[in-house]
Formats: C-alpha cells, structure tokens, sequence
C-alpha cells in the first residue's frame, strides 16, 4: 500500500495537472478557483467575450459573406486583430505560468515537478506560437491590402456594372516602357456578379479617344498614324509624361482612354497584371488545370524550345505562362482565346481553401503581380462580386476579325455588340427554335468547334468560339 505521503504527492501532482488543463480550455479558470480572484475573473470574461464574438462573426459570415469580405480586408480591422493576437499570446503564457506556479511545484515530488515543468513549457509555448504565427499572417494580409490596393477614389457602378480594366503588361531590356500584351475589361453586374469579358487586341487602329479627355486633345481625328496600335499608347505616354503628370500610371490612363473611346464604356477601375508576377501566382496556387487541346509551343517564332502536351494537365509557373502567351504557331487573337480560358479557369478553380492552403506564397507573389487603383475599401465588394460570379457562366466578346477590322473598326458596331453583350435579348420562341421558324441569317461565320488551331477552337477566318460566347466553360 502506497504512504500517505506518496497518496498526498499524487494529489498535488493531479492538482498541479488540472491547473494546466483549465488555463488550457478556459484561460483564467485556475487563477478564478486557486489564486488571483480579480486576474482569473478579468481573463475568463475576456474569453467568454472573444468566444461569443468569434461566435457572432462566424454566423454573420455564414449569413452574411460581406462581413468575412470586410473584415479580412479591412486595414484597420486587420491592425486591431493583429494587436490583440500578440497581446493575447502573451496574457496565455503568462497565466500558464502563473497556474504552475499557483500548483505549488516545490512540493511535488522530483519526477512529477519534471513532468509539470515540461507540459507547462510545451503547451504555453506552442499556444503563444500559434496565436504570435496567426498575428503573422494578418500582418502579412494587412500589408498587402495596404500595399496592393492604395486607390483613394472610390468610383460607383456605371448602369448597373462596374467595368475593370484587366491589362496583362510586360517590360524588358530591349523595349521602351511597359508593353501591354493583353487588354480585357471585366464588365461586371452590380448586383447579381454576371461577368462578360470585352477582350481587346492590342493591333486595333483608328479608333477615337472620349471627348474631353487628355488624348482626344492630342488627336481630335482619332488615333490614326501609320504606328498608332492600341498597345502603344503606354509608350506614347511615356514619351509625354508632362501631359499625364497627375497619374501615377501614365500609360495606364492612357490605356484607358484608348479603350473608353472604342467602347464607349466608363471604366471604373484597372488592375494591371505584371507577367512574371502570373507566373509566380501560378506556382503559389500550384496551378492550373487547363485542357490543352494541341500542343502549345513554348518560345518565339523560330526559337521553340519545347511544347506543352495535350491533355487534362495541371500547369503552373512557365508552362501555364507560356499557354497564355504562344503564338509562335498560331496568331494573337488565338492567343487571347486561351487567355480567357485561364481567366475562366483561375475563377472557377481557386477556393478559399486553396487560399489558405498557401496563403504566405500568394502573398508574396500577389505583391508583384497586381497594380490597381481599386481602395481597400471597395475589396470586399469585389470579393463578394467574384464569388457570385463563380456559380455563373462567364460570357465573352473580343473585338477582333470577324466581327470586327481591327485597322478600320466600325466603332458603331462595336459598341453596338457591345450592348447586346451586356444585355442580351430574352429568347423567342422563334430564337429557340419554334416549329417553322427560319434561322436568321449573320455576315459573320459563326466560330466552329470543328477546327482546332493551337488549343482554340476555331480559326482566324471564323473566329475563336472563346472569343465569341455565352459560356465560357463550355468554349475551353
């Protein structure tokens, strides 16, 4: 039979283990029942109240999904979540130590004052790492919010949609300037988060600029020199930067004044992406799936390295790069079929599970690869917007042949299929193929499944059916 000293050594010990234990499950507890009254009554109320507000926000997100959007994109919000992280890291730690020592471990026996020492070390440590990791990481959301979205003026919906410049650029050693390779406008609905991609080529001429703005001033007959392609208006821009000194993008506004004459829409917003920076955001996300459906070149004209192999393939960094640019074998406006698949393809595929999976990477490839003037504060709505647009088919319109002569544009006409992109007819009867109703005839081929060239379905002739469509998803 054990002594009663070894049965009271046991006691402490059990004692001493229960201490740790509350401080674990209800930080103060220990404090509230064997020592400091007021500390442990001050700690527990603090937990029940952050248990009950983490409650309440995790409801009001499930409800609510602006109020998540808000919050993890809320400088300020994210600042004081930062602050109380590492304040309480270090509170927790404290009380584990103060609950060792209110379990009197001078009176415990050498193996069992062991034992506490080393459970109250492990668990106050590990408990402040995973609250001083998470302040980490807010810290590291709150930066880039900061750092990425620094716009100060907030612009409202146009009729309803709010209209984004999304410009795909690039510089390099060998060229002046920032070339913009890709020209798309997300036109998104307010309310419902219906997208419709407006995809640009970057060789369209003769195009007006709005009246009154910087460049319809330099060029009242329109953009019409012999070199005058929508892609170097950047570089014009760089050229006579006196006439864009209150633009923090001169080429981006110029840019933007281009495209606001060819479709006479309002631009709300532009988010620029750099190239390398897609690149680096591919390898975070840890890619892409894309259905290649030929063989895609990888290098220029002439310079082909390798290819990328057809199939259902996961592609990241370079080769999902080198989808979104080839054209080594095909022409630009191929290429920008394959584009809006990637776009389809990024919204549709990356979750907010796969976010947080590798949040600290697409964080730091996120700062190199996004220049935008949208605030802070209107994240949240796009993120909102973004996530309605998911459950929805995304529908295309590029302004390139057939449709449209890319060194002559109809400008009537564009802002004409523009419309009926943004808002189609309801279907008819006859539209939906009624008994004895004739198809309507179009001077423009439709774009055929039928032929494949470099990915796309279609051809330069009839179109790219991506370029073209209601449904994206069901085009790639």
């Amino acid at each position: 039979m054990r002594s009663i000293e070894e049965r009271a050594a046991r006691v402490r010990f059990r004692r001493a283990l229960a201490l740790m234990a509350m401080t674990l499950i209800v930080p103060g507890s220990a404090q509230l029942v064997a020592g400091d009254r007021r500390v442990g009554l001050v700690a527990v109320r603090i937990w029940l109240a952050l248990l009950t507000g983490g409650a309440l926000m995790m409801l009001a997100s499930l409800v609510y999904h602006e109020a998540a959007f808000w919050f993890a994109t809320t400088p300020w919000a994210l600042l004081v979540l930062r602050f109380g992280l590492t304040i309480g890291a270090i509170a927790w730690a404290y009380l584990f130590f103060d609950a060792w020592r209110i379990g009197q471990p001078l009176t415990l026996a050498l193996p069992h004052r062991r034992i506490i020492v080393t459970l109250t070390s492990a668990v106050a440590l590990s408990t402040a790492a995973v609250l001083l990791f998470s302040a980490h990481l807010v810290g590291v959301q709150r930066g880039l919010v900061t750092a990425m979205f620094a716009g100060d003026d907030v612009s409202g919906s146009t009729d309803g949609r709010y209209n984004v410049l999304l410009v795909g650029a690039d510089s390099g050693v060998t060229r002046w300037g920032l070339r913009t390779d890709s020209m798309t406008i997300a036109s998104i609905d307010a309310k419902t988060g219906r997208t419709v991609l407006i995809g640009l080529p970057r060789n369209m001429m003769n195009f007006p600029f709005p009246k009154g703005s910087i460049l319809a001033k330099q060029w009242p007959h329109g953009y019409n020199c012999s070199t005058c392609e929508l892609n170097s208006l950047s570089t014009y821009a760089a050229d006579h930067k006196a006439l864009f000194d209150q633009f923090d993008q001169p080429g981006v506004e110029a840019t933007m004044e281009g495209i606001e004459g060819i479709t006479g829409l309002k631009l709300n917003y532009y988010a620029m992406i750099n190239m390398p920076g897609f690149r680096d955001m591919a390898n975070a996300i840890g890619g892409v799936e894309i259905n290649v459906r030929e063989p895609i070149a990888i290098g220029k004209t002439g310079q082909i390295t390798g290819w990328i192999k057809p199939g259902l393939r996961k592609l990241s960094g370079e080769d999902l790069l080198w989808y979104s640019r080839s054209r080594a074998t095909s022409d630009d406006y191929s290429r920008m079929a394959r584009q809006k698949c990637v776009m389809n393809a990024m919204l549709h595929q990356v979750s907010p599970t796969t976010v947080m999976k590798h949040f600290a990477d697409i964080a730091k490839a996120s700062a190199a690869l996004l220049t935008t003037d949208i605030p802070a504060s209107e994240v949240d709505k796009f993120a909102q917007l973004a996530l309605k647009a998911k459950s929805q088919k995304i529908a295309t319109l590029s302004l390139v042949p057939p449709l449209v002569n890319t060194s002559d544009p109809d400008i009537a006409k564009i802002r004409d299929a523009i419309d009926k992109a943004l808002d189609p007819p309801a279907p008819t009867k006859a539209s939906s193929g009624a008994a004895g109703a004739k198809p309507k005839k179009s001077s423009t081929p439709a774009p055929s499944k039928n032929v494949m060239t470099e990915g796309s379905y279609g051809s330069l002739q009839t179109g790219y059916v991506a370029n073209q469509t209601d449904d994206l998803s069901n085009a790639c």
